[in-house]
Formats: C-alpha cells, sequence, structure tokens
C-alpha cells in the first residue's frame, strides 16, 4: 500500500480548515467569562493534577504543576464546581458569574478521614494513575482528551514492583508491551504492537544504533510514558509501533530526601540517594541530585551487572516567566562479556539447565560510560501562551566483546568464539517549540508548533575475533567445562582509534534531520467535541555501516478526533502518518530506505471514582512499509539486513490502572496482537511468505500487579502485592523453525510481596519468579543450524529498605 502524496494530503487538510471557518461565522457569539484560580493542599502547598469541573456538565480542566487553573467560555449564570483528588474531601461551591467576568475562586483541600497524616500532592507520584502528561510531550491536552492510547507508569509502580532498571519488568504494566530479545540489562528492546518501540528520553530520541541505548537506572527516572501507535508527529522520528518516554526527576522545590538499600538473591546489593531542594533562600535556585551504586551478579556463573550512576539537576528561575534546567546524567556499567546469556542446542529448547552457560572464567568484560547532559528553558510570555526551547549531548562508550558459536555441530558440541565489539557515539539534539490556545467565537484553538534538529555518530569495531575452542575439541554442553579454553583468551588490537577501526570494519552509522510541525487541537460544543489537525515536514540525511548518504524528505499529517460523553468517558478516532530513519546495510546492496506506515486506531477511555481509577480499550491497524528485519543467513553481528516489504499489524489493547478501592491499587492489562506479512520485495527472502506471522511478538499478553494497604488498625500501613504476567501463542524472536521443529512454548511469570511502612520508613520485600518455572526467549537460527534461548533467573528474593528526610 503506497501512502498518499503531499498534494492529496494538503487538499484533505483545507477541507475542514474552510469547514472551521465556516462554523467560526456561526459562532461568532463571543463569550469571555469563566472561572479560574488555584488548588492547594492543606499544607498550603500546589495541588497539581486535581480534577477541577462544573456539575452536570462535561466542562472542566485539570490544575496545573502550581495548582493553576481556568475554564473558559462560560455563559453567564450560575454554575456548581466541583473539585477533587484522591486521599481529600471533594470540595463544592456554588459559582455566579456576569456577562465578560473571568471569577476567580481559591480552594484549599482538606486530608479525608483515614488517610496518611502527610500526603504531598505531586503530578507522577502518590498513585498509579495520572491523567497528565509531562511537558516533554509537548501536549496541554489531559490524557483522558488525548486522542491515542498513552499509558503512564508512575513511580510510585515503580518503587512497589521493586524496578530498579528498564529491563526490570517494567513492561508488564503495559498492554502488549513485551521483552523477546532481552540483552541482559544492557538494552531494553521493548517490542508493541508487533514491532521494537522506539526508546526517548525527556522527549530525545535516544536510539543511535539497532541496540542502544544503555538500559536506564531507576534512580534518576520519575515516571514513562508509553505513547501507543505513531507517534512521528509528537516527538519526531517515531516509530508506526510506538515509543517510550523516559521522564527524569527534577526539582520539585520541597527540601527532602530519600536513601534506599537493597539486597537480593545472586549478591545483589544497592544503595540509591535521592536529594531535592533549594540553594537559595529565596526558593528561585533548585536542585535534585541522584545516585546509586550496585553489584549484581546472575544465576548463571561467571556473569556480573555492576551499575554507578550519577544524576545531578539544577533549576533557576530567572523571574516569574523564565526558568532554566541543567541536568546532567553518567551511568558507568561493568559487565560480563555481551552475549554469554545466550544458550545455543540443534535439538530444542531448554535442553540444559537454566543456569548453564558457555562462558568460560576470565574472559574479559565490558565496560561502558555513558553521559549525557541537555539545557532546558521554559518561558511563559501569559497564562495562554509558552515558549521551551532545550539542547542535549550524549556520548557514549563501550569497550568489549560478544560471545556466539562459530560451528554448532548436529551433536551439540560447538566451537565458542568471542568477537571485538568496541562502540561509540555522539548525538547532538535540539528542540524549540510554542504551546498557545485563543478563541475565536465560541471555539478553542489550542496550537503547538516547533522545530526538531539532530545530527548522531555511531562507530562499531566488531572486526575481530577469536575461537576459544579447537576442531577436535569442542566445548560440549553436556559436560561443560568453564576452565581456560584450549584455544587460549582473544587478545585484541585496539592501538587505533575507534573512528579509524570502525571506517575500516564499516560499522559506521550517521544521521541527521530537521524537521518543523504545526498542530491546532479546536474545540467545539463547551469542549465536548476535539478535532485535532497537525503536520509535519522532515528531511533526513543518513549513511548506514560505510555506505554513500542518503537523503528523504517527507510530509506526514496527523488527524484526530476525541469526543467527551461525559465528564468522565472519552471516545476517540486516529489517523497518523510516521516517518523513520532506518540504519542497516541491505545485504543486496540496494539502498535503505526510510520506514513509513499509517494508523488507524479507534478508542474509549474512562476514569472511575472521581479520576481514582481509569481504563482504556483500544483497536487498531498499522501497515508499515520497508521496513528493515536482520538477514538470517548472517551472523548478527554481521550488521547486514533485508527489506520485508510490507506488514500488517492490528489487535486489541485494554489497560486498567489506579486506586479502585480504599487501600487497593491495581494495574491489569492484556492485548491481542496479530502481525503478519501482507507483501514482500522483490529480493527472495528465504522461509517468508505472504500470510507469514512476522516474528518478534505475542498474539496474547496478560499482566496484573494489585496491592493491598491496610488502612486501620494495629496493622496499618501493612501490605501485600502479588502480580503476574502471561504471553501466549509467542512468535520466535529471529526466524521461523523448521516444519516439525520446536515451538517456544507460552510464559507464566508469578511475583508477590510483602510492605510495612509508617512515617518516614518503608520495608519492601518481593519474591520473583514464585512458581521457580524454567522461564526463558528464543528463536531457531537458521545460520548456525541452532535453536537459541536466554533464560529468566529462578525464584529470587529482593529486599528494600527506604527512608525519607
Amino acid at each position: 500500500m503506497r501512502l498518499p502524496n503531499l498534494t492529496l494530503f494538503k487538499n484533505i487538510m483545507l477541507l475542514p480548515v474552510c469547514m472551521l471557518l465556516f462554523t467560526v461565522e456561526l459562532l461568532a457569539n463571543e463569550v469571555n467569562s469563566g472561572i479560574h484560580g488555584k488548588v492547594t493542599t492543606s499544607e498550603g502547598q500546589p495541588a497539581a493534577n486535581v480534577n477541577v469541573k462544573i456539575k452536570k456538565s462535561v466542562r472542566g480542566t485539570t490544575t496545573g504543576a502550581d495548582g493553576s487553573y481556568q475554564i473558559r467560555n462560560l455563559n453567564a449564570g450560575t454554575y456548581e464546581l466541583e473539585v477533587s483528588f484522591v486521599g481529600y474531601e471533594t470540595f463544592q461551591e456554588t459559582v455566579t458569574i456576569a456577562d465578560n467576568e473571568q471569577k476567580e475562586v481559591n480552594i484549599q483541600l482538606k486530608l479525608t478521614q483515614g488517610e496518611l497524616e502527610e500526603v504531598i500532592v505531586q503530578s507522577q507520584i502518590n498513585s498509579y494513575k495520572t491523567n497528565k502528561l509531562s511537558s516533554s510531550l509537548r501536549l496541554r491536552t489531559p490524557v483522558l482528551e488525548t486522542p491515542q492510547n498513552i499509558q503512564i507508569v508512575t513511580n510510585k509502580a515503580l518503587a512497589d514492583q521493586q524496578i530498579i532498571s528498564m529491563s526490570d519488568g517494567l513492561v508488564r504494566n503495559v498492554s502488549g508491551a513485551v521483552r523477546l530479545e532481552h540483552w541482559g540489562d544492557m538494552y531494553t528492546n521493548i517490542s508493541s504492537r508487533g514491532s521494537q518501540v522506539q526508546a526517548f528520553r525527556n522527549g530525545f530520541n535516544v536510539v543511535s544504533s539497532y541496540w542502544g541505548p544503555l538500559t536506564e537506572d531507576m534512580s534518576f527516572v520519575d515516571h514513562i510514558e508509553f505513547v501507543k501507535g505513531p507517534a512521528g508527529f509528537m516527538l519526531s522520528s517515531g516509530d508506526p509501533s510506538g515509543l517510550y518516554n523516559v521522564v527524569t526527576k527534577r526539582p520539585t522545590g520541597q527540601t527532602k530526601g530519600e536513601v534506599s538499600l537493597t539486597v537480593g538473591s545472586f549478591d545483589l546489593y544497592r544503595t540509591a540517594l535521592d536529594l531535592d531542594g533549594k540553594l537559595s533562600k529565596d526558593g528561585k535556585l533548585l536542585y535534585r541530585l541522584n545516585m546509586a551504586a550496585q553489584n549484581k551478579k546472575s544465576h548463571r556463573p561467571n556473569e556480573y551487572n555492576d551499575r554507578y550512576t550519577l544524576a545531578p539537576v539544577i533549576s533557576y528561575q530567572l523571574d516569574e516567566q523564565t526558568k532554566l534546567t541543567a541536568e546532567y546524567i553518567y551511568q558507568r556499567a561493568n559487565m560480563s562479556n555481551v552475549g554469554s546469556y545466550y544458550v545455543f542446542a540443534p535439538d530444542g529448547y531448554a535442553v540444559y539447565p537454566k543456569e548453564f552457560t558457555m562462558l568460560p572464567a576470565g574472559v574479559p568484560g565490558t565496560k561502558i560510560n555513558d553521559h549525557s547532559a541537555s539545557v532546558q528553558l521554559d518561558h511563559k510570555f501569559n497564562s495562554d501562551w509558552s515558549f521551551t526551547a532545550q539542547l542535549a549531548y550524549y556520548n557514549y562508550g563501550q569497550e568489549g566483546s560478544s560471545s556466539w558459536p562459530s560451528i554448532v555441530n548436529p551433536d551439540g558440541t560447538m566451537i565458542r568464539n568471542i568477537s571485538l565489539w568496541d562502540a561509540k557515539s555522539r548525538m547532538t539534539m535540539g528542540q524549540a517549540f510554542v504551546n498557545g490556545q485563543f478563541q475565536t467565537g465560541r471555539v478553542m484553538h489550542k496550537i503547538l508548533g516547533g522545530l526538531d534538529l539532530s545530527n548522531k555518530e555511531y562507530f562499531a569495531d566488531w572486526s575481530q575475533s577469536h575461537d576459544l575452542d579447537t576442531a577436535g575439541g569442542e566445548f560440549d554442553p553436556r559436560n561443560p567445562y568453564l576452565g581456560p579454553p584450549n584455544n587460549g583468551y582473544p587478545s585484541f588490537d585496539r592501538s587505533l582509534p575507534i573512528e579509524q577501526r570502525a571506517t575500516t570494519a564499516g560499522g559506521l552509522i550517521d544521521q541527521r534531520y530537521s524537521s518543523v510541525y504545526l498542530q491546532d487541537e479546536i474545540s467545539f460544543l463547551d469542549n465536548r467535541l476535539r478535532l485535532t489537525i497537525a503536520g509535519r515536514y522532515t528531511n533526513i540525511k543518513q549513511a548506514s555501516y560505510g555506505g554513500e548518504p542518503q537523503e528523504a524528505k517527507r510530509f506526514t499529517p496527523r488527524f484526530g478526533l476525541s469526543a467527551s460523553i461525559d465528564h468522565e468517558t472519552a471516545i476517540y478516532a486516529l489517523y497518523d502518518q510516521a516517518f523513520t530513519p532506518q540504519n542497516g546495510r541491505l545485504t543486496s546492496g540496494a539502498k535503505v530506505k526510510p520506514l513509513t506506515g499509517n494508523n488507524i486506531e479507534f478508542g474509549i477511555k474512562r476514569d472511575w471514582a472521581n479520576g481514582r481509577w481509569n481504563t482504556t480499550v483500544a483497536v487498531y491497524r498499522i501497515l508499515k512499509e520497508h521496513e528493515l528485519v536482520a538477514d538470517p543467513n548472517s551472523p548478527p553481528n554481521s550488521g547486514f539486513s533485508i527489506e520485508l516489504g510490507q506488514k500488517r499489524s492490528q489487535g486489541i489493547e485494554f489497560d486498567l490502572r489506579g486506586t479502585v478501592a480504599r487501600g487497593l491499587t491495581l494495574v491489569a492489562n492484556y492485548a491481542l496482537t496479530e502481525s503478519k506479512i501482507t507483501e514482500l520485495n522483490a529480493n527472495n527472502i528465504p522461509g517468508m511468505k505472504v500470510g507469514d506471522y512476522v516474528p518478534s511478538y505475542a498474539k496474547h499478553t496478560a499482566n496484573a500487579w494489585l496491592t493491598y494497604k491496610v488502612q486501620d488498625g494495629a496493622l496499618k500501613g501493612t501490605g501485600i502485592s502479588a502480580g503476574f504476567s502471561y504471553l501466549g501463542d509467542r512468535m520466535t524472536y529471529w526466524e521461523t523453525p523448521p516444519a516439525g521443529g520446536a515451538e517456544i512454548p507460552d510464559y507464566f511469570k508469578l511475583d508477590t510481596g510483602l510492605f510495612w511502612e509508617k512515617n518516614n520508613v518503608r520495608v519492601t520485600g518481593n519474591v520473583f519468579n514464585v512458581l521457580n518455572k524454567y522461564l526463558y526467549s528464543g528463536s531457531w537460527y537458521s545460520w548456525l543450524n541452532a535453536y537459541y534461548w536466554q533464560s529468566e533467573a529462578p525464584r529470587s528474593l529482593r529486599l528494600s529498605v527506604a527512608y525519607k528526610f
């Protein structure tokens, strides 16, 4: 299916614009009355993300970070104003306004009886559910009214589940998200809606190669936003299947801190410190400092993953309208050989014990230094218009090696190989955008427009390799010897700079893009109906693996429609396109084309119990063209790819999250996904035909995490948690096995835990993989005529103690 051309989309976009101009003439009777004010807690702190609405109406809003709110475009009359937030008594007041009157109503909430003595209201912190997007997603519209399936994993959910990195069980919180190829704790590699989604941090696409970025340590992460479906318009260069946006911790203006200690199975020792406060008495200069140190081994011998993190942030309020924020993040990873968690066998999956490894003792590990720095300027012209600009620089350095067999014999014996894998990445990125709103008659316009720029360079050297074993002295998995290999250890030549070695090896990726975008969200009928019209123009120039630079340009439109059935229920429809550069080297030698795709999505969202919990149901269809997949007939570190043709992914998703009863919080989700090949390119792709299922997803995914905390009595503050993850009808990651070959089984994991908290102390203990099942992901790999898999940890324990001060 070919995407419509630019001229056609221009004509399509002109039609609703003409209709809107006609609507403006009909609704020219301008109404300037409204209600505004600030909401504070009983402690006098600004109350963010609080629901403010007009009773018996769909009119309403949520408070901003400073507690302010504004309900516009009201007729003269008397209204019942209702303000509600979890943990506080619902506030109601009768408000009468005259023509052209802007009535100010300031509100202070009172704590509900039986709640904690101290509740600090902050967006994204104290619940499993929030209705507000981060500023890095650029949209001012609440989640409920946004015409797209967006799921937010809050800081509270991360803490309760003892998630310490992006690869540590995070995906259970989002429908359809899976990690079929784990890459240990080095890369996250999340798939959703049939494809790997893009990784973002604070609104920047931080992917510089297929393997990155380095998984974020949770010590500096506030929450994670999962944007389902194409997000190319929202954040530039997004995959049609979506993205996740890691939002880091920033200063809050409150003086507080937290220290935590964690111990666990397989020699896990971890400590983290979070400091938040003021550097000046007037509160203009603020800071946030997060640090963490971790030593961790594995259920497999000779594996380790030690991490060290430092993340200072400083913000300065230059005046009432302008704030400058500077952030630096350093992550250091000392890891065992990359690839050591892979296991190979010619006769099926899981034929060796779950703790089996092919890695001998003494093989040098991998060292990674990951630096990032950013500066952000926020300026508010007035209550309606604001400007944001930010610059970021990322520098990633890796010195290590990867383990992979050279030969797997029919009897299971093999020759193990260690190949060099040094890498360096540099990314410089910039963004600037304007948010604003204005009225034309009774129609409200929310405007978003901006510019994205990026320059990314990636250098990799995998040109050297060394066989650990010799012919006649192969490694025997059924009688493994993990001492010094009979062919000795590798000794790689690193005398030349990585840039020179990468150029010789062909391990180069260079990408530059610029794009401009404009969006108008138009509200009708007292905000009951919202129409989104948007477009982005992108220019991309890239060179991959030593090939000639290629340039591509594309205009991608976006149309969304959202309607409020009532104040707590919204239905939506979305049509969006994506245009994404791809890094790769085609086996055929042809030029790599950008990935293009379009998405049609329908959904219904509902807040329950005054916004305490929320449900989302979405159905979608995604068509993707020119997608690259790894060439199954080439080694994995060769960098060779093939172009698939066209792929269709479709399915249905259900998400529930929030406080469903007093003391009881729940995250539950289910997704049905189908991803098939609908067209093949002219090249012969072995083992693939039209109608085949595409590797690397699970048809059925279901997850739940339930937490109950005793609210009264002697056991007050004591709680219990339990959760499961299920993957059914899993597709292999790499390629389909031969006819009659082994099938990858369904996946079920059960976790549970206990916790106790009182005043400033919280103790959390979890047991993971309670049933002690042999859990793994894997695939058939025709280049070696073998199956491979990666096992997860057996039953394990984790205990954390946190103290807030």
